[in-house]
């Protein structure tokens, strides 16, 4: 499992030769990239996971890559960063050619270090307990959409709503900018959002980067999409510098973690500037936005197709939290079911299914000689779902995650890693859970749940477009007795 390399014992096998893997039968050229459906790879991937086993090869034209579904060989690697794994070179190249500033998920080496440090001195739970009244605004926003919806007996396009909810959290929480997307359909950066990460993932896995030879009219509306989140992002920066110049007290208690990131740049050999500021602005409304909103989709899908989860969840939630205008920080640290709930669902429907980190150096992984500049590729959920790590793993039991059941609590989390592992977790996992908790405790308060589900009750469809969520997902709803009373 080792992924360092080293010279094998005398009585070892030697390493495997990646092109001698077992894989899907390559085309001359091309490789298997005319086999691979982007918006299902993931599921692709695990399919042959299943055929040619946990550690396989595919070809992807002009290179090999490997592909891991084992989660001990997954965590090592992730652990290996950055000294003998990095981002893959290809996603910085690509966004720079987007016209975007470098941030802290495609950054690698010394740019990642510094960048690092500075996104975590905003995202630490103190800061984020400070940015927590921002965040219950957003939700109370949330709640006035859905009780219209309710009252008017609507359907609800439940992915939609989340991310207007997801953006409007992340530039008040993170920027101090009140940007109210829930309140009107005019959801501008949200409308530019979403071309981007589809588009980003596209020319990933593209053979020929034919964009930099000629502009189809779909590149021609993202440069005008990426051209308007740029503007957005250069004004949040001004804002909030001249929130620090009137008010220095900002520099030492920051109200947002825009703020935060900037006293930070600004102290002596940060490493940092603007620019990197900007990036991780960029950064943390395009992943802030679309993988919380799909985690919160997923889940509410879960929660009603489960009568007796939902049941016990809204319990805990009227008896430590209760109206959601009363929601406070510490009640949120409480809601212990719920959060089993977000990770439970994470473990099915994580919405990163596939990590990718490319070889720094030469190494092995798995008994596998891996050159340097090669991509491996972890499929996140395969080991989730087997019998072997889990009990009934195709169940949504969130039992599973509490205390109670600490042998088993302790072992899925190092077998689920939905935020990753290693030195580059994820630095928003707690803005991310506390929002995940937010909006699920508003609306178990606040309503019941009439529908949440495809069309005629059909299986909800999984859609990868650089994160995984749902396709298709309305709900319906009615306002709970007792808060329309209150209303």
């Amino acid at each position: 499992m080792s992924t360092e390399t080293s010279e094998p014992h005398e009585d070892a096998a030697p390493p495997r030769r990646l092109e001698d893997l077992p894989g899907p039968r390559a085309l001359p050229f091309f490789g298997n990239t005319l086999q691979i459906r982007l918006a299902d790879m993931h599921r692709q991937f695990e399919a042959w996971s299943e055929r040619f086993g946990s550690v396989y090869r595919i070809d992807f034209g002009p290179r090999l890559a490997l592909i891991v579904a084992d989660h001990e060989v997954i965590a090592q690697v992730l652990r290996d960063r950055p000294q003998q794994f990095r981002r893959p070179l290809s996603g910085g190249r690509i966004s720079s050619e987007m016209g975007f500033d470098q941030g802290v998920f495609f950054a690698n080496d010394e740019v990642w270090r510094h960048q690092r440090r500075m996104v975590m001195a905003g995202l630490d739970p103190a800061h984020i307990k400070a940015y927590f009244p921002s965040l219950l605004r957003v939700t109370e926003r949330l709640r006035a959409r859905w009780q219209a919806a309710a009252r008017a007996h609507a359907g609800i396009d439940l992915q939609a709503d989340l991310m207007r909810f997801t953006v409007d959290a992340v530039a008040g929480l993170a920027f101090g900018a009140e940007v109210d997307t829930l309140s009107g359909d005019e959801d501008v950066i949200q409308r530019h959002l979403n071309k981007i990460f589809p588009a980003l993932s596209r020319r990933l896995f593209s053979i020929v980067p034919y964009w930099r030879y000629v502009k189809l009219p779909k590149d021609r509306e993202l440069e005008r999409s990426v051209a308007e989140v740029q503007a957005a992002v250069r004004g949040f920066i001004a804002a909030a510098r001249e929130r620090i110049a009137a008010d220095p007290g900002r520099r030492e208690h920051p109200r947002n973690l825009l703020e935060a990131m900037l006293n930070a740049a600004d102290q002596p050999g940060s490493g940092v500037g603007d620019s990197d500021v900007a990036g991780n602005v960029l950064t943390m409304l395009l992943a802030g936005e679309d993988t919380t909103a799909n985690t919160l989709a997923w889940m509410i899908h879960l929660l009603h197709r489960h009568p007796e989860v939902l049941a016990r969840a809204r319990a805990e939630v009227l008896q430590v939290a209760g109206e959601p205008a009363a929601f406070t920080f510490d009640a949120m640290s409480r809601l212990d079911y719920l959060e089993a709930c977000a990770h439970e669902t994470m473990r099915l429907k994580p919405v990163a299914p596939i990590i990718a980190a490319e070889a720094v150096h030469d190494t092995v992984v798995a008994g596998v000689l891996v050159p340097a500049g090669t991509v491996v590729i972890g499929l996140m959920r395969r080991d989730s779902l087997r019998e072997q790590y889990f009990s009934d793993a195709q169940a949504f039991r969130p039992e599973r995650w509490l205390d109670g059941a600490a042998i088993a609590a302790t072992s899925a989390k190092r077998v689920a890693m939905p935020f990753g592992a290693g030195p580059r977790m994820c630095p928003g996992r707690y803005l991310a859970l506390l929002e995940i908790k937010m909006a699920a405790a508003m609306l178990l308060a606040s309503f019941d749940i009439d529908e949440a589900g495809g069309a005629a009750g059909a299986e909800v469809p999984e859609r990868l477009a650089f994160s995984m969520g749902p396709v298709g997902l309305r709900m319906r709803l009615t306002e709970r007795r007792t808060v329309a009373a209150a209303g």
